[in-house]
């Protein structure tokens, strides 16, 4: 049985801890390997390497820098189709999105921030009648980057990448439920020649080696994408040392269908954007919120498009819906189900498990389910589910709209569908959100800052925001 080790100082190392975690294919429910739960004895030994490189790392040169990004963006291209053949049997999702999505988008984080990078100005002069001002942005030294299960090397390189090219050395922790890209990320580097220390990755639960990250003293910034429960601890455990955070955390987010949409449109995208990656994404659709015009049309419709999915084996190029991406969040999404019928709600369609045959008759598959007869006050419209289930709900005016999109304590993300794009904005710049879409769905400028309002998150992710998130402004005064 494969066991998955930790990479510090440039190699696979064997682990200090002897405690280890069962790793599933979701949709088979097989055990695959075994993962290290790293201790403080584990963790040091990567911080320290990370200590250790920072100050030749930090004194290269941004070009040099961003060569290796790009080295290691071109490698990662050259595995990507064996990266999407783990990536899809961590997380349970189809090949095909694994290959589509997940990979390329990894690939670009790279390759943007080693250009990107090259445009941000870390230095410039302030002159007055009495002084001149230098100010610099400098690299904080070791950082922790803490990812999630849905889109692990996604999000995991999101993160490292413009840590690195800022000149800062990392130690990462990438989800323990699919750590599998994380992992081979580890080979990538030393085939690269990225040095020993640069980049570091451990493994383990976010309540043991996350923690031990979080409160540990020489780690000068923390950036973590997961759920609002886990941000609100880390809030709290880094408080005592100042660290710089950096928090993406849940969502409920709204789609706001108004009668004078493109409805051909509207129909397909919310299709996606409400069950791609089974729900798993925090940017999905999960309140679908319907002018009352047109909310019967809409229902048979788009109860007709879901049923049609096509869930089944993750491997098998016509598949569309996969296995849920742990036993724990199965459990947890059919508890919801359960709940919505308690509370009164009719299920439109799915909210079943689904049986298949052969090899995946044991994986963690549920049906994508639709659901409606539920006030927004209702746990399903207020309680992030991140699953592929969504609720229904019609509304009449405008203000109806935005007062249904504003009843979470969530700020992630939002849709906006309408042909009438001064309502459009007018309606955006009303909800509170930090990332909405007009009339599209999950299109990205990765320049643009990413990250939420309320219980959704604290910072920006993207672009500029990141970069100086892990950078240190200075400013030296001499007078004229």
């Amino acid at each position: 049985m494969e066991l998955i080790q930790n990479y510090i100082s440039g190699k696979y190392v064997d682990p200090r801890s002897n405690s280890k975690l069962e790793l599933h294919e979701p949709a088979t429910g097989v055990v695959y390997g075994q993962l290290i739960d790293s201790n403080s004895e584990d963790v040091q030994e990567a911080v320290s390497s990370a200590k250790n490189a920072f100050p030749s790392w930090s004194a290269l040169s941004l070009v040099d820098r961003s060569n290796y990004l790009m080295a290691i963006a071109e490698e990662i291209n050259n595995q990507a189709d064996n990266f999407s053949k783990f990536e899809s049997r961590d997380t349970g999702k189809p090949l095909s999105l694994a290959r589509s999505l997940d990979i390329p988008r990894a690939i670009s984080n790279f390759k943007f921030f080693a250009e990107h990078a090259k445009d941000f100005k870390f230095e410039w002069d302030l002159i007055s009648d009495v002084s001149i001002n230098h100010v610099s942005r400098s690299p904080l030294g070791v950082v922790c980057c803490i990812s999630p299960w849905n889109l692990p090397l996604y999000l995991f390189t999101w993160k490292i990448a413009p840590a690195l090219v800022t000149g800062n050395t990392v130690v990462a922790k990438p989800s323990e439920v699919t750590p599998y890209t994380a992992y081979l990320l580890g080979d990538v580097c030393s085939k690269v020649g990225l040095p020993p220390g640069v980049l570091n990755i451990v493994h383990g639960k976010g309540s043991t080696t996350g923690e031990l990250l979080v409160n540990n003293k020489e780690i000068k910034a923390i950036s973590f994408t997961g759920g609002t429960s886990t941000g609100k601890l880390i809030f709290k455990n880094a408080s005592d040392s100042f660290k710089k955070l950096s928090l993406e955390m849940g969502g409920k987010n709204p789609a706001v269908i108004f009668d004078d949409c493109d409805y051909d449109l509207m129909l397909e995208t919310v299709v996606r954007s409400s069950f791609s990656n089974q729900g798993q994404i925090c940017l999905c659709s999960s309140r679908i919120l319907v002018q009352s015009s047109i909310y019967e049309k809409f229902k048979s419709d788009f109860c007709s498009k879901v049923s049609g999915l096509v869930i089944g084996d993750p491997m098998d190029p016509m598949t569309q819906f996969g296995a849920i991406s742990s036993e724990q969040h199965f459990l947890k999404i059919k508890k919801y189900i359960e709940i919505a019928i308690e509370e009164g709600a009719s299920v439109l369609t799915g909210g079943n498990v689904e049986k298949l045959n052969g090899r995946c008759s044991k994986g963690w598959y549920l049906q994508p389910t639709i659901i409606e007869g539920l006030n927004h006050s209702s746990r399903l419209n207020q309680e992030e589910i991140f699953g592929p289930v969504v609720t229904l709900q019609p509304f009449s005016t405008e203000l109806d709209a935005v007062e249904m999109a504003n009843s979470t304590d969530y700020g992630l993300s939002a849709t906006i569908w309408t042909k009438d794009l001064d309502k459009g904005q007018r309606v955006s710049s009303s909800i509170d959100a930090g990332i909405i879409w007009i009339n599209c769905w999950l299109l990205r400028d990765l320049r643009t800052p990413f990250g939420g309002m309320k219980n959704s998150g604290l910072g920006r992710e993207g672009g500029d925001d990141a970069l100086k998130f892990f950078t240190e402004q200075k400013n030296i005064c001499l007078p004229k």
